[in-house]
């Protein structure tokens, strides 16, 4: 599986971040995740083009879900692999939903978005699941993430309400 970890205040910060992002996504207020700003592809209409999110953890590997084992968060149907998985997203979803709505982490560091990105190109750093365009991409990203993360962390919620605004598509 691919981890990479950081430590220090940067760490803190980020996580800090992002969890008054995700609050606010969960209690309602102005979301970073709502609506657009979740990644469904061109074409699917569900989260991150129905790759099981839980999966990357558990099994360190993309695998595709299955409308079977669906739950809809954040007004968007997330498909899972399995039973097993699609609770353990209901009881955590944010310990599993990817950053940045699932949109490539190195393309919103550069204040936009890639929306079909490839499954196998991910990384884990920091217990925080980020996509990314390709697999060259993810090995980048992940070695300048002392870096990447904090930018495209400080560039999201200006790409997420452009997401809402629609100004992507």
């Amino acid at each position: 599986m691919d981890v990479v970890t950081r430590s220090g205040a940067r760490a803190i910060g980020r996580s800090v971040a992002v969890f008054g992002l995700a609050v606010a996504a969960a209690i309602g207020g102005s979301s970073a995740f709502a609506d657009d700003s979740v990644n469904t592809g061109y074409f699917s209409g569900v989260a991150i083009m129905g790759y099981d999110t839980v999966a990357y953890f558990t099994e360190g590997k993309a695998v595709k879900g299955s409308e079977e084992f669906s739950y809809e968060w954040l007004g968007t149907p997330w498909h899972f692999a399995n039973a097993k998985h699609r609770e353990m997203f209901m009881s955590e979803p944010l310990k599993y939903a990817p950053q940045y709505g699932g949109y490539c982490a190195g393309e919103v560091g550069n204040g936009s978005v890639t929306v079909n990105n490839d499954p196998e190109a991910f990384k884990i750093i920091d217990g925080k699941l980020y996509l990314i365009y390709d697999k060259g991409d993810a090995e980048w990203f992940a070695a300048h993430a002392a870096d990447a993360v904090p930018q495209a962390d400080s560039k999201w919620p200006k790409v997420a309400a452009d997401l809402e605004l629609d100004q992507y598509h």
